[in-house]
């Protein structure tokens, strides 16, 4: 459930008209539902409630607003980064250090001393290297740094190929069949304390079926970690759990999840680790942009232009991704149409051939389904700036990101002198 609805005909974020907002912002602007946000913080949480020891990590890369984590902080979230600026970000939203999980294949010699320095909870270890890495920078500093070793189970996630991170020619995580000699390994360091394992096998998840498979495997090698002499205190089950982006979609719900989970570590004995993002974020915004133009096309449907772009939301240019895309003020006809953004790429594309609401010139509508790897993904290509974010709480709405202009980044290049 969302709080974007029509109003007298009207579409709404909670109580404030979308019209109002594109007036005093101006478009395109991504809106966030504070209610929506807080509604699906405590689904999830009551889905978890049977498991007692636990830590439920918001995935930063989801959505870092700085607006959306303190919602989080405040419904007792903690955070998942994957880089040095998430870290910092989690720590300015309030979330405390010892609830921040550090993940992501790639984390350089300074973003480790970062969560070391800032005394993080864990650091989800994906090769031998950066154990070791990290077990010498903890022993320079005489602390132990607390860790879990993440584990490639082989399993296919059923979603995206670039989304899919639990297969064995994805970049994370350790080989399953070699698991047991890298947690042997960097179990010995001094500068570690490795405590157990983490997976996470690919986010936008339809089906409960592949998780339970990784979750059976990871099972089997903590038994196996056990008896070779291994403390396992700590798991980390990742996130993945995915949304309906298309009407009509199902997908399992967060007490499915819950129901699963409990089933299947019910003998494991640890404290328990979830990164959920997109399932929290994902239907608590949406990105309203205005139609610049309709241009009709060859022998095919016309082209919608809206004032948005791939720049703004990238996921259908990246992933063939659906949004519903509807007008603020539907007059009940319809029309099929491409929508297209007005960057210079052809893949500049959010749909094809879709069947939505009659738009003209001038007239507002929404992305939905936004609130998840929407700004976040955003960049300046074709020099247009970054996108501003608003959020709103019942009738009042606030702007928690400007609208940076061109002109801004542009002052923030040079020109060598030798070239004047």
């Amino acid at each position: 459930m969302d709080y974007f609805a029509l109003k007298d005909g009207v579409l709404h974020a909670e109580d404030v008209p979308l019209w109002r907002i594109a007036e005093e912002v101006g478009t395109p602007v991504y809106v966030y539902s504070r209610a929506t946000l807080e509604r699906h913080a405590r689904v999830f949480n009551e889905a978890l409630k049977p498991i007692e020891r636990k830590l439920i990590a918001f995935a930063v890369k989801s959505n870092p607003n700085l607006a959306v984590l303190k919602i989080m902080q405040r419904e007792g979230f903690g955070a998942d980064v994957v880089s040095g600026g998430e870290l910092v970000r989690a720590l300015a939203a309030g979330i405390a250090p010892e609830m921040i999980v550090f993940s992501g294949v790639g984390k350089t010699r300074s973003e480790l001393e970062l969560g070391l320095e800032k005394g993080i909870g864990q650091f989800n270890i994906e090769s031998r290297e950066e154990g070791r890495e990290l077990a010498e920078l903890a022993e320079a500093r005489g602390i132990r740094a607390p860790a879990c070793l993440r584990i490639n189970p082989d399993v296919d996630a059923g979603t995206h190929e670039k989304i899919s991170t639990g297969k064995a020619e994805n970049k994370f995580g350790i080989p399953l069949m070699r698991a047991r000699e890298v947690y042997a390994e960097l179990a010995q360091l001094e500068g570690l304390d490795l405590r157990g394992v983490a997976v996470h096998i690919g986010s936008q998840l339809g089906d409960l079926e592949p998780l339970e498979t990784a979750f059976a495997k990871l099972g089997k090698l903590i038994a196996d970690l056990r008896a070779a002499g291994h403390a396992i205190t700590h798991v980390d089950l990742g996130g993945g759990l995915g949304v309906p982006y298309k009407a009509g979609e199902v997908f399992p719900s967060p007490a499915e999840y819950g129901a699963m989970v409990s089933r299947a570590t019910r003998d494991w004995d640890v404290h328990l680790t979830f990164e959920p993002g997109r399932v929290i974020a994902g239907n608590a915004g949406v990105l309203l942009t205005r139609v610049v133009r309709v241009k009709r096309g060859g022998n095919g449907p016309p082209f919608v232009i809206v004032d948005a772009a791939m720049n703004d939301l990238a996921r259908p240019a990246l992933y063939g991704a659906w949004h519903d895309f509807v007008a603020v003020k539907p007059t009940g006809e319809y029309m099929t149409a491409n929508i297209v953004g007005p960057i210079c790429e052809t893949g500049d594309t959010f749909a094809r051939d879709r069947h939505c609401d009659a738009l003209q010139s001038g007239d507002l509508a929404v992305f939905r389904t936004a609130g998840a790897y929407g700004a976040t993904m955003a960049s300046s290509y074709n020099s247009r700036g970054f996108v501003a974010e608003v959020l709103v709480d019942g009738d009042r709405f606030a702007v928690v990101a400007d609208r940076i202009a061109a002109q801004a980044i542009m002052d923030a290049e040079r020109v060598p002198e030798w070239l004047e």
